[in-house]
């Protein structure tokens, strides 16, 4: 019996011990977690890993100086390999296994639509990065969801406005057959009828994501002799179809407008290969604009990962600046007040001050449009004859987003 009885009490000292070691342990481990699903395999990745990249940066000088609320920030990221049945996997797991306080991703536009249905369901908030479907924020918009990039809708007006005082009349539509194409096609198109009602569309033509050869669709459309272009690829696409119009000489041919052609993501690869005076448009270039706080946001992210940020590292930084402040402001990690925190909330960037309007919860990025050119000093093509257009300028009005959602 005394054996027992000494047996039994050490026992029960050990689970004590143990007990109190990890108690405190697993309190520390409490963590602000973050969840990413994006593309890093294949072309997209070109623009998503500056997205992770200085959301990360701004993660790790929040976990320097003590964290969030007593938490540190755990990201953890996962790859839709540009796919919505692999992403939307990924989101239901970070969702449901490790119970993320915050989701953000990605650049598929579809994948990000099926993410914010179930956030919506789950009353998880999603973040949507990078891509560019109007409906996030506008037809399918919700209290869960947000938008950090400029979508089709703004993208298509700002475009439509530079186009609009350009001489053409006659146009050709081309790009990929997923919502993105569609939806950039669309908000060019419709906001340049409405500036310029006398403008054609001569014809489309449209093609698989990833599609291997765009010879055939460019000698289509120089066939049919349109003044200028409207190429609303995703991406994916970006790149492949700037060499084949490279190859192709279908830039010396013919003017056409490709909303990310000016965006270094897209233009580094080519590095001078690429082709001289397409029309692009973009939230960010690295050197403009030329302010202390842009160089400042350049010097941070070379120092950490030793390139230059593309607009990409942007929105990574608009996100968490988003997220923490509104996570201290809430003063608790609660979902709904989180919400009513980011909802018109203002912060600082690399751009100006960004608000996060609170009707849609879109963020109202200003965009700037240039053209392709060489210059020295650099090993890649640059954006030219900047012009810069105010994101309230771009941004549908309060009516137009109720009536797309039918309210």
């Amino acid at each position: 019996m005394k054996k027992h009885s000494v047996f039994s009490i050490g026992l029960l000292l050990m689970i004590m011990v143990c007990l109190l070691v990890v108690a405190p342990a697993s309190h520390a481990a409490k963590t602000l977690k973050i969840g990413i699903v994006d593309c890093y395999s294949g072309p997209a990745s070109t623009y998503t890993n500056d997205v992770r990249d200085a959301f990360n940066m701004e993660a790790e000088k929040i976990n320097a100086a003590g964290g969030i609320l007593g938490r540190q920030v755990e990201v953890l990221t996962r790859d839709s390999k540009f796919k919505v049945d692999i992403g939307l996997s990924a989101a239901k797991e970070l969702i449901y296994r490790e119970n993320v306080d915050v989701l953000m991703g990605t650049i598929n536009s579809a994948l990000a639509l099926a993410i914010s249905d179930m956030c919506k369901k789950e009353k998880v908030p999603f973040f949507a990065t990078f891509s560019k479907s109007a409906k996030i924020t506008g037809a399918r918009g919700h209290r869960y969801v947000f938008s950090i990039t400029e979508n089709t809708a703004l993208a298509g007006k700002a475009a439509a406005v530079g186009l609009a005082k350009k001489p053409y009349m006659k146009y050709w539509i081309a790009g990929d057959d997923y919502e993105y194409g569609h939806a950039i096609a669309d908000g060019v198109w419709n906001n340049l009828k409405t500036l310029k009602p006398g403008v054609e569309r001569l014809g489309e033509s449209w093609w698989k994501v990833g599609e291997p050869d765009f010879t055939p669709y460019i000698t289509a459309i120089l066939s049919a002799k349109p003044d200028a272009v409207i190429v609303a690829t995703g991406g994916r696409d970006c790149v492949p179809f700037l060499k084949a119009a490279k190859a192709t000489g279908f830039n010396e041919r013919v003017p056409f407008f490709m909303h990310t052609a000016t965006e270094l993501s897209t233009l580094k690869p080519l590095g001078l290969e690429a082709p001289e005076g397409v029309i692009g448009t973009s939230n960010y270039f690295f050197y403009y604009p030329e302010t202390p706080a842009n160089r400042d946001f350049v010097k941070n992210f070379e120092n950490a990962y030793q390139r230059k940020p593309a607009v990409g590292a942007v929105y990574g930084l608009l996100t968490a600046r988003y997220i923490f402040g509104a996570f201290e402001k809430a003063g608790a990690i609660d979902t709904e007040k989180f919400i009513d925190n980011v909802e018109g909330m203002t912060v600082d960037s690399p751009i100006g001050k960004v608000t996060m309007r609170a009707f849609d919860h879109q963020a109202m990025l200003p965009m700037y449009m240039g053209v392709t050119r060489k210059k020295a000093g650099y090993d890649f093509l640059v954006a030219d004859e900047i012009m810069t257009i105010p994101g309230d300028a771009v941004m549908p009005s309060i009516e137009e987003i109720k009536k797309a959602r039918k309210q």
